[in-house]
């Protein structure tokens, strides 16, 4: 049994990993990575938002089956057809505690509009990263309203099986999972009723933070602008756009 259990928020790989060598292969050189040790299986599940534990192995292959999200590049993000590009972040400092998220819109490839708030001086990263998708999603309906194609793109791999994976088993089950509670229940009930309207026409992607893909990093800036600004609604941001200048601001 592993002595301690290894959660990796950001990094190559993200997941619970059993032994520290693999851990550090997916955090080693890696950009704003977030990894930290629990004790016991238990407590590192509920840090990670209730997922199994990601086994180790010497050639750091992947879990396989329901616990899996394919994790798009910057390339494959810029390769993709859509029109609309929505990408996703929440932030929280410390977790739990100041929570805010952010948005950046693209439409035909060019940086449209950026959103951030929601803050929560109570919040988790969870719930901010929820609520960004959330976001999200709702601005999805309207541009497909528009006949836009539309593609979202959250770097959060918890939201993103929340509510394409594990919230049709949730409800099946009278939303209870055999792990206990179900943390953010309301906001991924009202999430999955929309999804169920979006599904087949908004694909709903993973990209990892801090790997050059600006849009992520566009978004991940909103959150923490919304955490310093202390920004209850969701506002659209009113300033110029100025690139460079919004990546040089800390980010999350």
């Amino acid at each position: 049994m592993a002595s301690k259990f290894y959660v990796v928020w950001q990094g190559r790989q993200t997941g619970i990993f059993t032994d520290w060598a693999t851990c550090k292969k997916q955090i080693d050189k890696f950009a704003g990575a977030r990894y930290k040790s629990f004790p016991t299986k238990a407590e590192a599940e509920a840090a990670f938002g209730g997922k199994g534990v990601t086994a180790s192995t010497g050639a750091g292959k992947r879990a396989t089956g329901n616990n899996t999200v394919k994790t798009y590049s910057a390339k494959e993000v810029d390769a993709l057809d859509a029109y609309t590009k929505i990408f996703t972040d929440g932030g929280c400092e410390p977790n739990p505690g100041n929570a805010g998220s952010g948005i950046a819109v693209y439409r035909d490839g060019k940086i449209s509009e950026l959103w951030y708030g929601l803050y929560n001086p109570n919040g988790t990263n969870n719930t901010a990263e929820l609520n960004a998708l959330h976001q999200a999603m709702m601005l999805a309906e309207q541009e497909l309203a528009a006949g836009n194609s539309t593609a979202i793109f959250c770097d959060s791999k918890y939201s993103i099986q929340c509510i394409t994976q594990w919230a049709a088993g949730w409800q099946k089950k009278g939303w209870k999972k055999a792990g206990g509670e179900i943390k953010n229940l309301e906001l991924i009930q009202t999430m999955f009723a929309l999804y169920q309207t979006l599904k087949g026409k908004v694909q709903i992607l993973h990209v990892n933070g801090h790997v050059g893909v600006e849009g992520n990093e566009l978004a991940d800036r909103m959150s923490i602008l919304a955490i310093e600004s202390q920004e209850t609604e969701f506002a659209r941001y009113g300033e110029p756009i100025d690139i460079a200048g919004l990546l040089a601001m800390r980010n999350g």
